[in-house]
C-alpha cells in the first residue's frame, strides 16, 4: 500500500508543505512515482521517517541536528544530553518566574523593588527603591539576602530618615553632625559588603561605575557629601555593636 503526499502528511501529523521541505533539504528520501510520472507513492519507510523527524523535533532537535543524526541516533548521545541541559535550565527559569509571579500576586506587592523586598521596603523613598533595583541586577543573591535582613531589622530608622530628609542646601554643621552619627555604621566598621555578580574584572568595574552613577543621580549633593564624610570618619570611630548594621550598603568606593 502506498500513500499520496496529502495522505502521508495527515498520517504523520504534519503538513504537505513540511513534507516537501524535508525532500528539499535531504531529510526525507524522495518516493517513487506513479506510472504517469506525477503522483508520488509514499511507503511505510517514508511514514516511519516522518514520524521519527516529528519525534526528534518535538524533543527540541533542530532539523540540522536531525539530518546529521540520520535515521539512527546511535553515537549521538551528546545531542540529547545538551538538549536535556537546556530544558533543565528552562524549567528552572520558569520555576523562578512562577515564584516571582506568586510573590507579585500577594496583596501589597509592588514591582518597583526586587522580589522579596516588598515587606522591608515600605519606609524607603523612591530613590532608595530605584537603588535597590539596580543592586539586584549587579550584586549577588547572597549580598541581597543580607541587605534584606538588615533592612528588615531597621536598627536605626531615625538616622536613616534624617539622611533621607536631608535637603540639598543643608548647612555645614548639619552635614558634619549627621556624618558623625553615621560613621559607626558605614565603611569597614559595619556596613553590608556587596559582592558583584561580575565574573570578570571588566564587569566588576562596570558594576562599580554603574553604582556610582546611580548614587549621583538618585541622591542630592548634601547626601553624597555626608556619605563621603561618614566613610572618611569611619576609620577613626568605634564600629557599631552587632547586630546593628546600616540600612544603606557600603558605597564608599563607588
Amino acid at each position: 500500500m502506498t500513500w499520496s503526499t496529502r495522505e502521508i502528511a495527515e498520517l504523520s501529523g504534519t503538513t504537505t508543505k513540511a513534507v516537501r521541505y524535508y525532500h528539499e533539504i535531504g531529510l526525507l528520501e524522495e518516493p517513487d512515482r506513479e506510472p504517469n510520472g506525477y503522483n508520488k507513492r509514499y511507503e511505510v519507510r517514508h511514514l516511519t521517517r516522518l514520524l521519527q523527524i516529528k519525534r526528534l523535533t518535538g524533543l527540541g532537535l533542530s532539523l540540522a541536528q536531525v539530518a546529521e543524526m540520520g535515521t539512527t541516533s546511535d553515537g549521538h548521545p551528546s545531542v540529547f544530553q545538551e538538549i536535556d541541559a537546556e530544558l533543565e535550565a528552562t524549567v528552572e527559569r520558569i520555576q523562578g518566574i512562577r515564584q516571582e509571579l506568586a510573590t507579585l500576586s500577594r496583596p501589597g506587592a509592588t514591582t518597583d523593588v526586587p522580589t522579596g523586598f516588598q515587606d522591608v521596603a515600605r519606609p524607603l523613598r523612591e530613590n532608595d527603591r530605584a537603588l535597590l533595583t539596580i543592586y539586584a541586577q549587579l550584586f549577588s543573591e547572597e549580598s541581597m539576602d543580607t541587605l534584606r535582613e538588615v533592612l528588615g531589622a531597621d536598627p536605626h530608622g531615625a538616622l536613616d530618615d534624617a539622611f533621607r530628609d536631608l535637603p540639598a542646601d543643608a548647612d555645614e554643621a548639619t552635614r558634619q553632625a549627621l556624618a558623625e552619627h553615621m560613621a559607626p555604621f558605614v565603611g569597614a566598621n559595619g556596613s553590608v559588603t556587596m559582592e558583584p555578580k561580575a565574573s570578570t574584572p571588566r564587569q566588576a568595574e562596570a558594576a562599580r561605575n554603574a553604582v556610582g552613577q546611580a548614587l549621583q543621580a538618585l541622591y542630592n549633593e548634601a547626601q553624597l557629601d555626608v556619605l563621603q564624610r561618614a566613610h572618611a570618619l569611619s576609620s577613626t570611630v568605634e564600629p557599631a555593636a552587632r547586630p546593628e548594621t546600616p540600612a544603606k550598603p557600603d558605597t564608599a568606593d563607588d
